[in-house]
């Protein structure tokens, strides 16, 4: 009776028999969502770790994707002026050999008039 009485004033006694302003109930209820935020907020921690590792990883990779692709594209314009190169070597020793064939020519000439 005095219980229902102190109840209804907004009082309660918890396990220990200390009078408490709060429902015992009311209580294990907030002690257990503070112990299940601390661990919300542990796996948040620890999840933004991962994901900060990752974004290091990525960030990495993407340097080194960039340097390869860096290094392609020198490769491949220097292929162009190799080729380039050899094109114009190729036109240089197609006039030599028309030149020389001119010369010889005109030496065959030169013999068949003797």
């Amino acid at each position: 009776m005095a219980k229902d009485i102190l109840g209804e004033a907004g009082l309660h006694f918890d396990e220990l028999n200390k009078l408490r302003v709060l429902d015992p109930e009311v209580t294990q209820q907030t002690i257990e969502l503070k112990e299940e935020c601390k661990e919300f907020v542990d796996k948040i921690g620890q999840f933004q770790k991962i994901v900060g590792g990752l974004i290091e990883l990525v960030d990495q990779l993407a340097k080194e994707a960039e340097n390869e692709k860096m290094k392609a594209i020198g490769a491949r314009n220097l292929l162009k002026s190799i080729a380039k190169q050899r094109e114009a070597q190729q036109q240089q020793l197609q006039a030599l050999i028309a030149e020389k064939k001119m010369q010889l020519e005109r030496n065959e000439l030169k013999i068949s008039l003797y």
